[in-house]
């Protein structure tokens, strides 16, 4: 599995969302920068504290332009329903062969059974230009991710 590094060409893809409606990254590209954000499981504790930091900052990223996106392997249903019960405004995608994970080199940790959980800021172009990975460290995603748009448009 390649790692991605800043200052590349973020990976193209098509996946459903929670409506079942494919989208893929190209859709963004010349219009808005992208975070893109893979996270382990819908409905456990640490991805609902992260899905809902970037909820209540998604005025922020909007604000600067981008749009957040979050990817697991959960299935379409599964994210629907997270999605209402956390009254997420941005999509999830549904990645269950793990091939767009593997596309951003993305492991897995804790003796492999836990999904990596990484962040990258893509702009509009498509070119990465930040990437954060860490399991524990939720807040510092959303945080960070919006550090780096605001950078962005400095």
């Amino acid at each position: 599995m390649p790692k991605l590094n800043i200052g590349d060409m973020a990976p193209d893809f098509e996946l459903l969302n929670q409506e079942g409606e494919p989208v893929k990254l190209s859709d963004y590209l010349g219009k808005k920068n992208v975070v893109l954000y893979f996270y382990p499981k819908d409905e456990t504790p640490g991805c609902i504290k992260e899905a809902c930091a970037f909820r209540d900052q998604y005025e922020a990223f909007t604000d600067a332009k981008a749009e957040v996106i979050g990817v697991s392997g959960d299935s379409v249903d599964s994210h629907k329903l997270f999605q209402l019960n956390r009254q997420l405004p941005f999509q999830l995608l549904s990645d269950v062969k793990n091939q767009v994970r593997k596309q951003y080199g993305i492991a897995s940790t804790m003796l492999g059974l836990v999904p990596g959980r990484e962040t990258f800021v893509i702009n509009k172009a498509g070119e990465i230009r930040y990437h954060f990975a860490s399991q524990t460290r939720v807040y510092a995603h959303v945080s960070e991710a919006l550090k780096i748009l605001q950078e962005m448009e400095d």
